[in-house]
């Protein structure tokens, strides 16, 4: 059993954080905060209060001045199931999983997760199957086959696919045990460069600038949290791929939102000219994807020496499933999670986690190890390669130990009332959860508004 308290302790001295920092943070509330035996309030409280602290630090290397953290579980946890919370105009936003996405029972006896939630995958999976787009068709082609034939068959065509299975099965699979051999997390100095101060204003990262080509919920996460201490933070969504707009809405607050298309030589160029000026560049595309379009880690630090490049993936980048397409609840699904959450407790069927813990502990891991290096800048110099997967995150939640939670009611909308903020937008007026930490001097909050994507040029603000 692990402790919240233990948890970040663990965590900051995996990033070879000063011990004494920990003295200037307080945690409150325990696990059970959910109805679930994860400790998902200990997970979430461990990784923001990280994120948090190294801010702080970041912020204390400029100004030589520390300041208190505090984290609340309740806080943490709204703010990992932030998008369950939002509301546009007092409204519900679309739904972001649409009626195909879900467990199916196989014809061996299995289940098998279909991730049917992008329009394109939704298409591919009912084309591939050769059936109508219902559930209850989709249902009867599931039927005709073995889950783990599916599976492979599905992701060899790179659709998003996840057999359930055990905890045991997924450590003994050829992935599960890659994954068992890589850290949490990594930091790593892929280059030269001068020291730079992380900064120059009010704010733990007023003046640092941050690329955020990610989509969805863990990498847009990681923006989010950097854009809550002050940084610039520019979402650079690209036209011809899809997204769920109501994580638009909750992942955009504190971006500017701009849209390039690297397939154009020019769109390409533009991103190599906000590069130049940027300190962070995160990114969630599969393994390789942007290497093809000349932004790899190794591209990028050449273009800027200095720079820090977040890379965030499904299952890590080694094993035999490093390059393939995986989601949150596919993670769930394949690691024994789900399983454990429905069928192991006697439930008829599988069932996710109620938190998008995987998701939400990997984004802000992202940031914790993008403010990490940030501060290795400061002092060291050096461009640095910063290293998260949801299959690694997840590992650490199941690791964390079990809490007696099943009976544990669920933390409503009502029950976190404290917690929400409105803004006006151009999407309408939203009702959002604040950021959970509370610092002593620098309060985290966002300046900007959530846009639609596109909304602004491709241009540092200034």
């Amino acid at each position: 059993m692990i402790d919240a308290s233990v948890a970040l302790e663990q965590l900051w001295a995996q990033a070879g954080g000063d011990p004494v920092a920990l003295e200037r943070i307080r945690l409150t509330g325990a696990d059970p905060m959910l109805p679930t035996e994860f400790k998902i309030g200990t997970a979430a409280s461990a990784v923001i209060a990280a994120t948090a602290l190294a801010a702080t630090e970041l912020w204390r290397l400029r100004t030589g001045r520390g300041q208190s953290v505090g984290v609340d579980m309740r806080a943490a946890v709204a703010a990992f199931r932030s998008e369950r919370y939002l509301r546009v105009d007092g409204q519900l936003p679309p739904d972001v999983r649409g009626a195909l996405f879900g467990f199916y029972r196989a014809g061996d006896g299995r289940w098998i997760q279909l991730h049917c939630a992008m329009p394109h995958h939704r298409d591919g999976i009912v084309g591939f199957l050769g059936c109508e787009g219902t559930r209850d068709a989709l249902a009867a082609a599931v039927a005709k086959w073995s889950a783990g034939e599916l599976e492979e068959a599905l992701a060899a065509t790179g659709l998003p696919v996840g057999m359930v299975r055990s905890r045991a099965e997924w450590q003994a699979h050829a992935q599960g045990r890659a994954v068992a051999a890589q850290p949490l997390f990594e930091i790593v100095r892929i280059g030269d460069a001068p020291p730079e101060p992380g900064g120059d204003g009010a704010r733990p990262l007023s003046g640092v600038r941050v690329l955020d080509l990610t989509r969805v919920i863990a990498g847009p996460v990681c923006g989010r949290t950097l854009a809550s201490y002050g940084a610039d933070v520019i979402l650079v969504s690209s036209p011809h791929l899809p997204n769920a707009p109501a994580l638009v809405m909750d992942t955009g607050l504190g971006k500017l939102s701009a849209s390039l298309d690297l397939r154009r030589a020019d769109d390409a160029e533009r991103l190599r000219q906000l590069i130049r000026r940027c300190d962070v560049f995160c990114q969630s595309y599969r393994p390789g994807a942007l290497a093809r379009h000349g932004f790899s880690p190794e591209d990028v630090a050449h273009i800027r020496p200095g720079v820090v490049y977040v890379t965030l993936s499904a299952y890590g980048h080694t094993g035999p499933w490093q390059g393939r397409r995986g989601f949150e609840t596919l993670i769930q699904s394949v690691t024994g999670m789900a399983h454990e959450q429905g069928l192991g407790a006697g439930a008829d069927r599988p069932q996710h986690l109620p938190a998008q813990v995987v998701d939400h502990g990997s984004g802000y891991l992202a940031a914790f190890g993008a403010l990490i290096a940030l501060a290795r800048r400061a002092r060291d110099g050096g461009s640095y390669l910063v290293r998260v997967s949801l299959a690694q995150t997840g590992r650490w939640v199941d690791a964390l130990g079990r809490v007696d939670g099943r009976q544990t009611p669920e933390l409503t909308l009502e029950a976190i009332e404290d917690l929400l903020a409105e803004s006006d937008t151009p999407f309408g007026r939203l009702r959002h959860v604040v950021p959970a930490p509370r610092l002593s001097e620098t309060p985290a909050f966002w300046s900007r508004p959530a846009v639609p994507l596109g909304t602004h040029e491709a241009a540092w603000p200034g």
